[in-house]
Protein backbone atom coordinates (compact mmCIF):
# COMPACT_ATOMS: atom_id res chain seq x y z
CA UNK A 1 0.00 0.00 0.00
CA UNK A 2 1.49 3.40 -0.95
CA UNK A 3 2.17 6.06 1.66
CA UNK A 4 -0.05 9.04 0.85
CA UNK A 5 -0.03 11.02 4.10
CA UNK A 6 2.62 12.95 5.99
CA UNK A 7 2.56 14.39 9.51
CA UNK A 8 4.76 17.34 10.49
CA UNK A 9 4.85 18.04 14.25
CA UNK A 10 5.31 21.80 14.54
CA UNK A 11 3.98 22.77 17.96
CA UNK A 12 7.31 23.55 19.65
CA UNK A 13 7.96 26.93 21.23
CA UNK A 14 11.31 27.47 19.51
CA UNK A 15 13.00 28.75 22.66
CA UNK A 16 16.46 28.30 21.14
CA UNK A 17 15.53 30.97 18.59
CA UNK A 18 14.24 33.61 20.95
CA UNK A 19 13.70 36.50 20.58
CA UNK A 20 12.92 35.87 16.87
CA UNK A 21 10.54 33.01 17.72
CA UNK A 22 8.55 35.28 20.07
CA UNK A 23 6.80 36.92 17.14
CA UNK A 24 6.70 34.11 14.57
CA UNK A 25 6.90 30.31 14.54
CA UNK A 26 10.47 29.07 14.24
CA UNK A 27 9.33 26.97 11.28
CA UNK A 28 8.68 30.24 9.45
CA UNK A 29 12.25 31.48 9.82
CA UNK A 30 13.62 32.01 6.32
CA UNK A 31 16.30 29.91 4.64
CA UNK A 32 17.44 32.03 1.67
CA UNK A 33 13.95 33.01 0.46
CA UNK A 34 11.58 30.32 1.74
CA UNK A 35 10.54 29.47 5.30
CA UNK A 36 11.97 26.27 6.74
CA UNK A 37 8.57 24.55 6.73
CA UNK A 38 8.37 24.95 2.94
CA UNK A 39 11.42 22.73 2.41
CA UNK A 40 9.94 20.03 4.64
CA UNK A 41 6.63 19.97 2.76
CA UNK A 42 8.56 19.93 -0.52
CA UNK A 43 10.34 16.76 0.60
CA UNK A 44 7.01 15.07 1.27
CA UNK A 45 5.71 16.15 -2.14
CA UNK A 46 8.88 14.89 -3.84
CA UNK A 47 8.07 11.48 -2.32
CA UNK A 48 4.62 11.53 -3.94
CA UNK A 49 2.73 12.60 -0.79
CA UNK A 50 0.16 15.35 -1.27
CA UNK A 51 -1.81 15.12 2.00
CA UNK A 52 0.06 16.83 4.82
CA UNK A 53 -0.99 17.42 8.42
CA UNK A 54 0.67 20.16 10.48
CA UNK A 55 0.44 19.47 14.21
CA UNK A 56 0.55 22.99 15.59
CA UNK A 57 0.15 24.85 18.86
CA UNK A 58 -0.81 28.31 20.00
CA UNK A 59 0.59 31.22 17.97
CA UNK A 60 1.26 28.97 14.94
CA UNK A 61 -1.46 30.29 12.63
CA UNK A 62 1.21 31.69 10.31
CA UNK A 63 2.00 28.12 9.24
CA UNK A 64 -1.56 27.57 8.09
CA UNK A 65 -1.73 30.98 6.42
CA UNK A 66 1.48 30.35 4.49
CA UNK A 67 0.00 27.38 2.62
CA UNK A 68 -3.36 29.10 2.06
CA UNK A 69 -4.39 31.33 -0.82
CA UNK A 70 -3.60 35.05 -0.53
CA UNK A 71 -6.18 36.74 -2.80
CA UNK A 72 -5.24 40.33 -1.92
CA UNK A 73 -1.54 39.72 -2.51
CA UNK A 74 -2.24 37.85 -5.74
CA UNK A 75 -4.44 40.68 -7.00
CA UNK A 76 -1.75 43.26 -6.16
CA UNK A 77 0.95 41.27 -7.98
CA UNK A 78 -1.30 40.80 -11.01
CA UNK A 79 -2.08 44.51 -11.14
CA UNK A 80 1.64 45.28 -11.10
CA UNK A 81 2.38 42.79 -13.82
CA UNK A 82 4.57 40.70 -11.48
CA UNK A 83 3.60 37.47 -13.18
CA UNK A 84 6.67 35.50 -12.09
CA UNK A 85 6.10 36.27 -8.43
CA UNK A 86 2.38 35.66 -8.85
CA UNK A 87 3.05 32.18 -10.17
CA UNK A 88 5.38 31.45 -7.21
CA UNK A 89 2.80 32.59 -4.68
CA UNK A 90 0.01 30.57 -6.26
CA UNK A 91 2.24 27.49 -6.43
CA UNK A 92 2.58 27.49 -2.63
CA UNK A 93 -1.13 26.89 -2.06
CA UNK A 94 -1.11 24.19 -4.76
CA UNK A 95 1.94 22.39 -3.39
CA UNK A 96 -0.09 19.99 -1.24
CA UNK A 97 -3.38 19.63 0.60
CA UNK A 98 -2.19 21.02 3.94
CA UNK A 99 -4.36 20.39 7.00
CA UNK A 100 -3.77 21.26 10.63
CA UNK A 101 -4.63 20.07 14.11
CA UNK A 102 -3.66 21.68 17.38
CA UNK A 103 -1.63 19.92 20.06
CA UNK A 104 -3.19 21.60 23.07
CA UNK A 105 -0.39 20.74 25.50
CA UNK A 106 3.35 20.26 24.89
CA UNK A 107 3.41 16.62 26.00
CA UNK A 108 6.15 15.34 23.71
CA UNK A 109 6.75 14.06 20.19
CA UNK A 110 4.79 10.87 20.83
CA UNK A 111 1.77 12.90 21.87
CA UNK A 112 2.14 15.16 18.83
CA UNK A 113 2.15 12.14 16.50
CA UNK A 114 -0.87 10.72 18.35
CA UNK A 115 -2.77 13.89 17.43
CA UNK A 116 -2.67 12.65 13.81
CA UNK A 117 -4.65 9.46 14.45
CA UNK A 118 -7.86 10.68 12.81
CA UNK A 119 -5.94 12.09 9.85
CA UNK A 120 -3.97 8.90 9.23
CA UNK A 121 -6.98 6.63 9.86
CA UNK A 122 -5.83 3.08 9.06
CA UNK A 123 -3.09 4.08 6.62
CA UNK A 124 0.68 3.95 6.92
CA UNK A 125 2.05 7.47 7.13
CA UNK A 126 5.28 9.46 7.14
CA UNK A 127 6.51 11.76 9.90
CA UNK A 128 8.91 14.59 9.07
CA UNK A 129 10.35 16.69 11.89
CA UNK A 130 10.75 20.30 10.75
CA UNK A 131 13.93 20.84 12.77
CA UNK A 132 15.72 18.34 10.51
CA UNK A 133 16.51 19.66 7.05
CA UNK A 134 18.07 16.86 5.02
CA UNK A 135 19.83 17.78 1.79
CA UNK A 136 19.89 14.63 -0.32
CA UNK A 137 19.47 13.43 -3.89
CA UNK A 138 17.14 11.62 -4.02
CA UNK A 139 15.39 13.15 -1.00
CA UNK A 140 15.65 11.23 2.25
CA UNK A 141 11.97 10.25 2.32
CA UNK A 142 12.22 8.93 -1.25
CA UNK A 143 15.14 6.73 -0.17
CA UNK A 144 13.14 5.45 2.80
CA UNK A 145 10.10 4.61 0.70
CA UNK A 146 12.35 2.55 -1.55
CA UNK A 147 13.53 0.63 1.52
CA UNK A 148 9.91 0.07 2.56
CA UNK A 149 9.03 -1.12 -0.93
CA UNK A 150 11.77 -3.74 -0.76
CA UNK A 151 11.55 -4.85 2.89
CA UNK A 152 8.14 -3.73 4.18
CA UNK A 153 7.63 -2.73 7.79
CA UNK A 154 8.31 0.60 9.43
CA UNK A 155 11.39 2.60 8.40
CA UNK A 156 13.28 5.10 10.55
CA UNK A 157 16.08 7.39 9.35
CA UNK A 158 19.42 6.92 11.10
CA UNK A 159 22.63 8.90 11.33
CA UNK A 160 25.88 7.82 12.95
CA UNK A 161 26.87 10.28 15.68
CA UNK A 162 29.87 10.60 18.00
CA UNK A 163 29.42 8.49 21.13
CA UNK A 164 29.75 11.65 23.23
CA UNK A 165 26.53 12.93 21.58
CA UNK A 166 24.29 9.90 22.14
CA UNK A 167 22.55 11.63 25.05
CA UNK A 168 20.98 14.02 22.50
CA UNK A 169 19.17 11.34 20.49
CA UNK A 170 17.19 8.16 20.45
CA UNK A 171 19.73 5.38 19.85
CA UNK A 172 19.04 1.98 18.33
CA UNK A 173 20.24 -1.52 18.97
CA UNK A 174 19.90 -3.57 15.83
CA UNK A 175 21.21 -6.18 13.43
CA UNK A 176 22.58 -5.08 10.07
CA UNK A 177 20.67 -6.91 7.32
CA UNK A 178 22.10 -4.97 4.35
CA UNK A 179 24.65 -2.18 4.01
CA UNK A 180 23.29 0.75 6.00
CA UNK A 181 20.05 -1.08 6.88
CA UNK A 182 19.32 -2.45 10.37
CA UNK A 183 16.50 -4.56 11.78
CA UNK A 184 15.84 -2.67 15.00
CA UNK A 185 15.65 -4.75 18.16
CA UNK A 186 15.47 -1.94 20.73
CA UNK A 187 15.68 1.83 21.10
CA UNK A 188 16.82 3.97 24.02
CA UNK A 189 15.92 7.63 24.39
CA UNK A 190 18.95 9.86 25.08
CA UNK A 191 21.22 7.31 26.76
CA UNK A 192 24.43 8.29 28.49
CA UNK A 193 27.42 7.57 26.22
CA UNK A 194 28.63 4.68 28.33
CA UNK A 195 25.15 3.08 28.19
CA UNK A 196 24.34 3.65 24.51
CA UNK A 197 23.81 0.39 22.58
CA UNK A 198 25.31 1.93 19.43
CA UNK A 199 26.15 5.26 17.83
CA UNK A 200 23.25 5.05 15.38
CA UNK A 201 20.86 7.89 16.16
CA UNK A 202 17.25 8.30 15.10
CA UNK A 203 16.72 11.50 13.14
CA UNK A 204 13.57 13.21 12.01
CA UNK A 205 12.09 10.97 9.31
CA UNK A 206 9.79 8.00 9.93
CA UNK A 207 7.45 5.76 7.95
CA UNK A 208 5.04 4.19 10.42
CA UNK A 209 1.99 1.92 10.47
CA UNK A 210 -1.32 3.06 11.94
CA UNK A 211 -0.80 0.41 14.64
CA UNK A 212 1.52 2.87 16.40
CA UNK A 213 -1.47 4.95 17.52
CA UNK A 214 -2.85 2.27 19.83
CA UNK A 215 0.63 1.90 21.33
CA UNK A 216 0.96 5.65 21.83
CA UNK A 217 -2.39 5.69 23.61
CA UNK A 218 -0.88 3.38 26.25
CA UNK A 219 2.55 5.04 26.40
CA UNK A 220 3.32 6.76 29.67
CA UNK A 221 5.60 9.81 29.98
CA UNK A 222 9.26 8.89 29.75
CA UNK A 223 12.47 10.92 29.36
CA UNK A 224 11.88 14.58 30.21
CA UNK A 225 8.41 13.80 31.51
CA UNK A 226 7.11 13.64 27.92
CA UNK A 227 5.41 10.94 25.85
CA UNK A 228 8.29 9.74 23.71
CA UNK A 229 7.79 8.33 20.24
CA UNK A 230 10.93 6.26 20.87
CA UNK A 231 9.15 4.38 23.69
CA UNK A 232 6.25 3.51 21.39
CA UNK A 233 8.64 2.33 18.69
CA UNK A 234 10.31 0.00 21.21
CA UNK A 235 6.97 -1.70 21.76
CA UNK A 236 6.18 -1.75 18.04
CA UNK A 237 9.50 -3.43 17.24
CA UNK A 238 8.60 -6.43 19.40
CA UNK A 239 5.79 -7.50 17.09
CA UNK A 240 6.35 -5.61 13.83
CA UNK A 241 9.41 -5.26 11.57
CA UNK A 242 11.06 -1.89 12.20
CA UNK A 243 14.08 -0.99 10.07
CA UNK A 244 16.64 1.73 10.61
CA UNK A 245 18.14 3.20 7.44
CA UNK A 246 21.34 5.25 7.28
CA UNK A 247 20.29 7.74 4.62
CA UNK A 248 22.58 9.25 2.00
CA UNK A 249 22.74 13.02 2.44
CA UNK A 250 23.49 15.79 4.91
CA UNK A 251 21.31 16.68 7.88
CA UNK A 252 21.14 20.19 9.28
CA UNK A 253 19.62 20.79 12.72
CA UNK A 254 17.39 23.81 12.18
CA UNK A 255 16.66 23.94 15.89
CA UNK A 256 20.27 24.96 16.46
CA UNK A 257 21.62 28.37 15.44
CA UNK A 258 24.80 26.97 13.91
CA UNK A 259 22.86 24.26 12.07
CA UNK A 260 20.48 26.90 10.73
CA UNK A 261 23.38 29.00 9.45
CA UNK A 262 25.06 25.98 7.85
CA UNK A 263 21.81 25.06 6.09
CA UNK A 264 21.42 28.61 4.82
CA UNK A 265 24.93 28.61 3.38
CA UNK A 266 24.54 25.22 1.68
CA UNK A 267 21.17 26.11 0.16
CA UNK A 268 22.43 29.49 -1.03
CA UNK A 269 25.53 27.99 -2.65
CA UNK A 270 23.35 25.46 -4.48
CA UNK A 271 21.27 28.19 -6.10
CA UNK A 272 22.42 29.00 -9.66
CA UNK A 273 21.20 32.59 -9.28
CA UNK A 274 23.03 33.16 -5.97
CA UNK A 275 25.71 30.50 -5.60
CA UNK A 276 28.58 31.90 -7.69
CA UNK A 277 28.35 35.42 -6.26
CA UNK A 278 27.85 34.13 -2.71
CA UNK A 279 30.83 31.77 -3.02
CA UNK A 280 32.96 34.68 -4.24
CA UNK A 281 31.84 36.73 -1.23
CA UNK A 282 32.75 33.92 1.18
CA UNK A 283 36.20 33.64 -0.38
CA UNK A 284 36.75 37.38 0.17
CA UNK A 285 36.02 37.19 3.89
CA UNK A 286 39.04 37.66 6.10
CA UNK A 287 38.90 34.93 8.76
Amino acid sequence: MPVNKAVIPAAGLGTRFLPAAKAQPKEMLVLVDKPAIHYIVEEAVAAGIRNVLLVTGRNKKALEDYFDRAPELEAALEAKGEHGLLAEIRAISRLAAVHSVRQQEPLGLGHAVACAATFADEDDFAVLLPDDLIVADPPCLVQMLAVREQHGGAVIALQEVPRAHTSRYGIIRGREVAPGLYRIEDLVEKPRPEEAPSCLAVVGRYILPAAVFSILAETRPGAGGEIQLTDALRVLAKTYPVYGYVFRGRRHDLGDKLGFLEATVELALARPDLGPAFAAFLRRLDF
